[in-house]
């Protein structure tokens, strides 16, 4: 395994972050959200495309909202179309709604389609077999995840009601292999002690799950396959916090890191495009940055920026 470049590809916004990355109709589109904070009323929801496998990346889109906080794009290719997932915090606190665009070229997109039940965001969307599968999560203290299906990519069904309510369950990554479905599900410690990920089995028709506990707290997950290992890039949270390459044991729940991307604080979110061995990698990070010095001391809204990267990581070889 070796990593074979870093690239910061955007950097304009205030705050830029939580990436997701796709290869459609032979280019690469990264979307981020952009706002001036972490957490502010004007994030929106930017795609980059690139031509060249990334060497370099033009702005084709900017999906805005008079009425929320756009975060967290997700896409994927669906009935030869390309979808964005995101999810909306509306300014009048009436919670959180899940939209859902669609495009035939990346850069134009329609009207964003309201999608699964007000309150559970949507984390992200995972084909099989000619279906969308999605798990949703309902933040507070006794919040708890649930499964979705879509067959049309425009309604989206309940499909296991109570999916896992073992503690603050929230973000997620589905797969599925050989016949076996897989969820890796970050825990935070906010509402009760439990902050490890879990990590979920099952088999069709998916509404029955086994857990195993990781070892590990995980943030910002996104899982792949590769040679039939369970692989993951995330938020690593003890020592020096940053986004990480790791493979998941399926039996016992230890993660071990493979690589480590150049990152550092307020960081990862990583989309994945697995292309041979070939591993493209969008992320962000606030590890290039540094807090303004003024004559008169820093300022409490001086952060370190967050910022948008294209890493390249060469999986082939022994690892």
């Amino acid at each position: 395994m070796e990593l074979i470049s870093v690239k910061r590809i955007w950097e304009l916004g205030e705050h830029n972050a939580f990436t997701d990355l796709i290869l459609y109709q032979g280019a690469l589109f990264c979307v981020f959200r952009e706002g001036s904070a972490h957490i502010s009323p004007d994030g929106a929801l930017r795609i980059l495309r690139s031509v060249d496998s990334g060497d370099t990346w033009q702005s084709v889109a900017l999906l805005r909202s008079t009425q929320a906080d756009l975060r967290d794009g997700k896409l994927i290719e669906f009935q030869g179309k390309l979808l964005l997932l995101g999810g909306g915090a509306h300014h009048d606190k009436s919670g959180l709604q899940s939209y859902l665009w669609r495009s035939k070229d990346g850069v134009n997109w329609s009207e964003p389609l309201e999608i699964a039940d007000k309150g559970y965001w949507l984390w992200r969307l995972t084909a099989h077999q000619g279906s969308l599968y999605g798990i949703g999560y309902r933040a507070g203290p006794d919040g708890d995840t649930r499964l979705y299906k879509s067959d049309d990519g425009t309604v989206f069904n309940t499909w296991v009601n109570i999916f896992n309510n073992q503690g603050y369950v929230n973000e997620s990554s589905l797969v599925f292999h050989e016949n076996s479905g897989f969820c890796l599900l970050r825990r935070d410690p906010v509402w009760g002690p439990e902050f490890v990920g879990l990590l979920g089995q099952s088999s069709p028709p998916f509404t029955q799950w086994q857990w195993q506990a990781l070892d590990k707290r995980i943030g910002g997950p996104v899982m792949f396959i590769y040679q039939s290992r369970l692989l993951a890039v995330v938020r690593l949270y003890e020592g020096q916090i940053r986004t990480a390459l790791v493979e998941i044991n399926r039996d016992t729940g230890a993660i071990r890191e493979w690589l480590t991307l150049p990152s550092q604080g307020d960081t990862s979110y990583a989309g994945v495009v697995l292309w041979g061995d070939t591993l493209w990698v969008s992320y962000y990070s606030s590890h290039e940055s540094s807090i303004a010095s003024h004559a008169e001391g820093p300022k409490e809204q001086d952060k370190p920026k967050t910022m948008i990267y294209f890493a390249q990581i060469k999986l082939a070889g022994e690892f």
